[in-house]
């Protein structure tokens, strides 16, 4: 095998593709250009030298080899490419990274059966190295993987409606680097994402956001230099989780209903912080619709259960939740009972329904 030079270009030796040698990370690993324009860190060990930067032919590639050649990975979107010329200069809150999934509807006035685009967001001054992966039962199938630009967006696939399903356990890995310069060393980041695919279909789960100018769902697999859900996963977790997975799934902690004993009072916290994780997006309007759906799924869910008694945690505020709890009650729920709740628990802010 020739040693590797600056200009050689070269092909891969157990993966297809290839491209021009720009420069070296260090003695082990080499940044490829491929003929997309991207730069790839690539195992010298894992290069062979095509035609070397002086264009002395080295050798014919074999019929297999030619074909391989041949073969093209996925074209990305538009949005994906950039030149070297467009890359934003740095700023200094790219010091910090963070990075997204962003999955836009491609018809957003059919969610009942349009299918979506996912990108992959680097909103820093790093180059990102990257693989995009889902959870296929006990094991990974990897998505998607390369390099993006910084300050760049990146198309990763169109996902199908009957496809989604494969999105509820996605994670993403990535190290970070610069281009012939110092940098700051970045811990690699290895974070899995639990995909509610429900959000999929509800027109407001797609909201305004610094990198589309279409309303788009976000995922954050690093904010600032954290990421949001680092994978720290012990074998034994795994062995449980496993076991549990036919289990009946958990309630969510946006209902945060408490069950000590039958007929004991069910605490249910209506703040819209404790149901959702942002209201980036929503309207005032929208925030009391979603609170007063939770509402109306609890009474649906206790109906039955005569003599039940439910406290709703409203806060005290301007009091429109409370008055729309007991508009609700009256048009809906006649047979059932309301009051203050204790004032020495929640003071003004909580109202008991008792189930009749």
């Amino acid at each position: 095998m020739n040693k590797l030079s600056v200009g050689d270009r070269v092909r891969f030796l157990n993966t297809v593709g290839g491209g021009t040698v720009k420069g070296f990370l260090n003695k082990q690993l080499a940044m490829v250009e491929d003929e997309h324009g991207f730069d790839l860190p690539v195992l010298i060990s894992e290069c062979v030298v095509v035609e070397a930067a002086g264009n002395d032919k080295l050798g014919q590639l074999s019929d297999d080899d030619e074909l391989t050649s041949k073969e093209q990975p996925p074209q990305e979107k538009p949005e994906a490419k950039a030149t070297a010329s467009e890359i934003p200069e740095e700023t200094r809150e790219g010091e910090k990274i963070t990075s997204c999934l962003a999955f836009l509807p491609i018809d957003v006035k059919n969610l009942s059966t349009t299918g979506y685009e996912c990108y992959f967001v680097n909103d820093s001054n790093y180059w990102l190295f990257f693989n995009y992966m889902s959870r296929e039962n006990d094991s990974w199938r990897s998505r998607y993987s390369g390099s993006v630009e910084p300050h760049t967006k990146i198309f990763l696939e169109e996902i199908g409606k009957e496809q989604l399903n494969e999105l509820e356990k996605v994670s993403v890995q990535f190290i970070a680097f610069k281009h012939n310069k110092p940098y700051r060393f970045k811990n690699p980041c290895s974070v899995e994402l639990r995909i509610d695919t429900v959000k999929f279909f509800k027109l407001h789960s797609f909201r305004e956001n610094d990198y589309f100018d279409e309303d788009a769902l976000l995922y954050y697999i690093m904010r600032s230099d954290q990421p949001e859900r680092e994978l720290l996963v012990s074998a034994g977790e795994i062995e449980r989780a496993l076991r549990e997975k036919e289990a009946p799934e958990r309630r969510p902690r946006m209902q945060r209903i408490e069950k000590r004993e039958k007929n004991a009072v069910i605490e249910v916290d209506l703040h819209i912080d404790q149901l959702l994780d942002t209201t980036a997006g929503m309207s005032n309007a929208d925030v009391l619709d979603y609170q007063l759906q939770k509402f109306n799924e609890v009474m649906s869910e206790n109906l039955r259960n005569k003599n039940q008694k439910i406290v709703f945690i409203h806060g005290k505020g301007d009091g429109v939740l409370k008055k729309a709890i007991l508009n609700e009650l009256k048009k809906k729920y006649h047979s059932c009972y309301s009051q203050d709740a204790s004032f020495q628990e929640y003071g003004y802010g909580a109202t008991m329904v008792t189930i009749k």
